[in-house]
């Protein structure tokens, strides 16, 4: 489902408060019914967005990620945007590692346009995106299909990674903590992210703003491990943590306007 301007901008709201809001302050702020914020909040619950608690939301706390379906429409204009400037950066001639999710995904839409490239990755979509060129040689690591996430992972796809060096290792994240903790929602997933910062000449972080404060249960890193980060917008709370990590922050939302 399509979140509309107005559950985009709730989500926006709960993210950057203290993680909770209230229905009647919700009424107040976008001038509209009870009943219309109730189908909202019901929506956004409905998609795991939001946990309803009586008389509002909270952040959800989640052991698993959102389908596949839901990620790809959240934020969507921002992943592209984060996409726009990663494939920007990368030169003709690189080798690359893309990882798991919906904004790696994007970022192969533009990639795509490249040339001389070579790109390990364990994305699906990504690989089937990147396989159009026929400049762009593109490995596809094996192992176990999650249907779920359309990605493959385990073991075998964890050691093929770790065969290559790269020079640029694009990952992105289940969650971003406060203190600029990198989390994820498997243990599969986080030794995939760690085979690709360990295997490359620069590591670079994706994620758009609605990774922060979400709750993932395993720690894949912090921000100290990372070199560039790529985001719509930085949380304030969050940049005390990327500076003392020395982090290249790109703020990629100049391009939504």
């Amino acid at each position: 489902m399509q979140l509309s301007e107005r559950q985009h901008a709730i989500l926006k709201l709960l993210r950057q408060g203290a993680g909770t809001l209230s229905s009647g302050d919700l009424t107040h702020r976008f001038d509209v019914s009870v009943q219309t914020i109730r189908k909202d909040l019901n929506e956004l619950s409905d998609q795991g967005l939001v946990k309803r608690v009586h008389g509002g939301i909270t952040l959800p706390v989640q052991s698993h990620n959102l389908s596949f379906s839901n990620r790809q429409v959240i934020n969507l204009e921002a992943k592209k945007c984060i996409a726009r400037k990663v494939a920007e950066a990368i030169p003709e001639g690189a080798s690359v590692f893309l990882g798991i999710g919906t904004t790696p995904q994007q970022i192969a839409r533009e990639l795509v346009h490249h040339n001389s490239l070579t790109v390990v990755t364990n994305n699906l979509n990504a690989a089937l995106v990147l396989c159009q060129n026929d400049n762009i040689d593109t490995y596809l690591a094996g192992g176990r299909i999650r249907p779920s996430d359309q990605d493959l992972m385990g073991e075998d796809t964890t050691q093929f990674l770790r065969k290559f060096q790269v020079n640029y290792g694009i990952f992105g994240v289940g969650g971003l903590a406060e203190n600029g903790a990198l989390l994820d929602f498997s243990p599969e997933e986080s030794h995939i992210s760690a085979a690709i910062m360990g295997n490359c000449e620069q590591r670079i972080l994706v994620a758009d703003k609605s990774k922060y404060l979400r709750s993932a249960p395993i720690r894949t890193g912090q921000m100290t491990d990372i070199d560039r980060f790529y985001i719509d917008e930085l949380p304030e709370a969050l940049a005390p943590a990327c500076e003392a990590a020395g982090v290249d922050i790109i703020e990629c939302g100049g391009c939504l306007v």
